[in-house]
């Protein structure tokens, strides 16, 4: 039975810890999906739900991006999709007398686990100017507040238009399009904040800033290196591919400055062997000190280039530039440098240079620990050096795999959202609806606070995210939001981002995945673009949470004939009655989307043509593959001081937190953990147990306190230490990013310990 949300924000003041766990899933994930999936869905939906996850004729789970195989399971999901999707199909309700009883200065004072505990909104709702709560609202009334903001606006360089990852290509392509009808290419997105990194590197060394492997190249693959991910509790269906790939005879290494349970042993829950023993995934762990991994790759390929025969060369010489610069970089590697940089040991090294070099084909996967850092870009380029050097691109079982996380945003960017457009794309765009794109870059997230910081943009909306919670330096953020004349939020459900706001706000209530889409020209369905460019089609098939729910292309439609009016010759009306005709119109302007709505109705989707994977072509400036060599960087620690990775418990999706605990590093009840080694915590004096503000150090000199965090002695990293976000957003800088892409850096934020005045 569905039970109700809770009516008081749960105690965190004492967390339990326990040891951390060495094996993943197995049947506590599966008690832990029921149990959670029960009490928003209850029994029966919870059963007819799940059956639909990530099926051919079913919906795509509105969690990570990791690709579906081609044969599926009856449950074909993970504990975390399970969450996400009970999250979504939750019979609880956040209705207009939820909004009358609870003042915005209240929700502002909730957490964000209360928050989304409550349920899906029901009903557009508007926040006036000088109003203490929100109140509903007509659809048109809606639409007409935010025409009269934009209209009133001195350009339209003045809004903002950001996008979360679990936007359609449908909606996200009417989106951008209407943004750029508009006149601005202000698109911040999620990427700005996670895999912009590894964008930019890929895109100046192999052409295209996506990965270059699919799902059945990793099963093919003789080594699989995972680099800062978390696989069991980010993308836990990966663990199956790994599971694979090792009963094929791969090897696996993983470099991560914690241990996580996911990658020592994987019980799948779906065989046998999976509910006893399990599979042991990691052959060799490599416990790196954060941001030490470009100095990692960069001794790797000197060692590679002082072995005889373990160049390809024939490849080098016919595919790739720049080598010999390169090479003269590589050679000047030093062992001292890297060991002090990486906190690993020679046997170590040379260990995974046994295991490289009996490899004839290598994919390095990586996630948010090689991308947000400041030296982020020439890290991911290093890793591309690492795999050009043997061959690794264009090769069966081989290349590059950034593993994304939200489910549709390395779509949202192939659709346009992107502040930065190709001028090809907006040729296209241009021919094909007869308007002038505006040619003038736009603001990323980053950006996009300084301009409201600094009163440059007044309107910011949201298409889905809780960008308050996602961005850094929260209290710069949140007052950044606050000086906007209008903020307007299209979301399922309740997040801390609705209760900071600009001088007006709306809260515009929209379908989910999981729910049936019926427009005037009869049901609908979207796509999306998983992790390796397969694009497929998602199916909901529940009934929507409220009669007043608009899906994401209506509700950009309306818009877009609301505040553009006659003079625009799009057929916005066309376009929300029947989402085919969207796709028309993106076979014409996107390369790769020929021929879309035939494809699609393909079961399992198409692939995207990807010039390097496909046929070892390489669209460059230089038409080929580019070796790069830029110096050495890793993060310099002053004395007394330690480095902070933020990361995610196990009961958390981006900033979504379903629960409070992390099962598999040993925390319950509660998420105001810092995770210190225990050899740290004796020269800093901080005993297990023991309560510290955290503190971060930037050149600025502002201090940026997190208040409150308990101390758990655990198996990091000599000195590293980790804590969960959004909690200590706080603490990163809005202007400490990664060079080129703009990218907070997160993973690498000197801080220091200071007892706390509640312990």
């Amino acid at each position: 039975m569905a039970t109700k949300p809770p009516q008081s924000d749960p105690v965190q003041d004492a967390p339990e810890v326990a040891a951390p766990k060495h094996v993943a899933a197995g049947l506590p994930a599966v008690g832990h999906s029921l149990r959670m999936s029960q009490q928003q869905m209850g029994v029966k939906r919870t059963t007819l739900t799940l059956l639909r996850v990530n099926q051919k004729d079913g919906f795509d789970c509105p969690g990570c991006a990791w690709p579906e195989p081609e044969h599926r399971h009856t449950f074909e999901f993970c504990e975390n999709g399970a969450k996400a999707v009970a999250e979504e199909a939750t019979l609880r309700r956040v209705t207009p007398e939820f909004f009358a009883a609870h003042p915005v200065a209240d929700l502002a004072h909730r957490s964000g686990y209360w928050l989304g505990q409550q349920g899906r909104l029901t009903h557009p709702v508007y926040l006036p100017e000088g109003g203490d709560r929100y109140e509903p609202v007509s659809w048109e009334r809606a639409f007409d507040i935010v025409a009269e903001e934009l209209q009133a606006l001195d350009s339209p360089d003045e809004a903002l238009f950001y996008t979360s990852g679990r936007t359609s290509n449908e909606a996200a392509f009417l989106y951008q399009l209407f943004a750029r009808e508009l006149g601005t290419n202000n698109l911040p997105d999620c990427s700005n904040m996670c895999h912009e990194s590894s964008g930019s590197a890929l895109t100046e060394t192999i052409g295209i800033g996506k990965g270059s492997v699919l799902l059945e190249d990793l099963y093919r693959a003789d080594l699989i290196v995972v680099a800062g991910q978390n696989p069991g509790t980010n993308h836990p269906r990966m663990l199956s591919a790994l599971e694979k790939a090792k009963a094929n005879g791969a090897k696996v290494i993983s470099v991560n400055p914690l241990p996580e349970a996911g990658l020592e042993r994987f019980k799948n829950p779906q065989t046998p062997k999976g509910l006893t023993t399990g599979a042991a995934l990691t052959d060799l762990f490599l416990q790196i000190r954060i941001g030490g991994d470009q100095a990692l790759f960069r001794l790797l390929n000197k060692l590679i280039l002082e072995t005889e025969g373990a160049v390809d060369q024939a490849f080098v010489d016919e595919h790739t530039h720049g080598f010999e610069e390169f090479a003269t970089a590589a050679r000047a590697a030093d062992w001292d440098e890297t060991l002090a940089a990486t906190g690993l040991t020679r046997a170590e090294i040379e260990e995974a240079l046994r295991l490289v070099l009996a490899s004839e084909r290598t994919i390095v996967c990586w996630a948010m620990g090689l991308t947000q850092h400041k030296h982020s870009v020439p890290t991911i380029r290093e890793v591309v050096n690492f795999l050009l050097l043997r061959g690794n691109i264009g090769r069966t079982g081989a290349g590059v795999c950034p593993v994304r996380g939200h489910s549709n945003v390395q779509g949202d960017r192939t659709m346009g959202i992107f502040e930065r457009p190709a001028p090809a794309f907006l040729d296209a765009l241009e021919k094909e609806f007869g308007f002038a794109p505006p040619r003038e870059h736009g603001y990323d997230v980053v950006h996009a606070i300084r301009a409201l910081r600094d009163g440059r943009a007044k309107v910011f909306f949201a298409m889905g995210g809780n960008f308050v919670s996602a961005s850094p330096d929260t209290e710069v953020t949140e007052a950044a939001m606050r000086r906007a004349r209008l903020t307007v939020h299209v979301s399922t459900k309740l997040n801390r981002s609705h209760a900071v706001t600009g001088a007006r706000a709306l809260i515009l209530p929209t379908l989910g995945r999981t729910e049936r889409d019926l427009q005037g020209g009869g049901e609908q369905f979207v796509t999306v673009e998983d992790s390796m460019g397969m694009v497929h089609a998602s199916r909901g098939r529940l009934e929507p949470a409220s009669t007043q729910l608009l899906s994401e292309p209506a509700i950009v439609a309306r818009l877009a004939r609301r505040v553009l009016g006659e003079g625009s010759r799009t057929p916005w009306e066309e376009f929300e009655k029947d989402y085919a005709t969207i796709r028309d119109r993106i076979a014409r302007v996107i390369p790769g989307f020929e021929d879309f709505n035939a494809r699609v109705e393909h079961p399992g989707g198409f692939a995207l043509p990807h010039a390097p994977r496909d046929e070892r072509r390489f669209p460059t400036a230089t038409g080929k593959a580019n070796f790069t060599a830029a110096p050495v960087e890793f993060p310099e620690l002053p004395e007394g001081r330690l480095l902070l990775q933020t990361l995610r418990s196990h009961d958390q999706y981006n900033t979504t937190i379903y629960g409070l605990d992390d099962r598999y590093r040993g925390i319950r009840n509660g998420r105001r953990v810092v995770l210190v080694n225990p050899g740290d915590a004796a020269r800093l004096g901080l005993a297990d147990g023991s309560y510290v503000d955290l503190v971060s150090e930037w050149r600025d000199g502002v201090e940026r306190r997190a208040p409150g965090f308990r101390v758990v002695h655990y198996p990091t990293a000599r000195g590293c230490a980790a804590a969960y976000y959004p909690e200590t957003n706080v603490l990163v800088p809005l202007d400490s990013t990664a060079d080129t892409s703009n990218t907070p850096a997160s993973k690498s934020v000197v801080v220091r310990l200071e007892q706390s005045a509640t312990d």
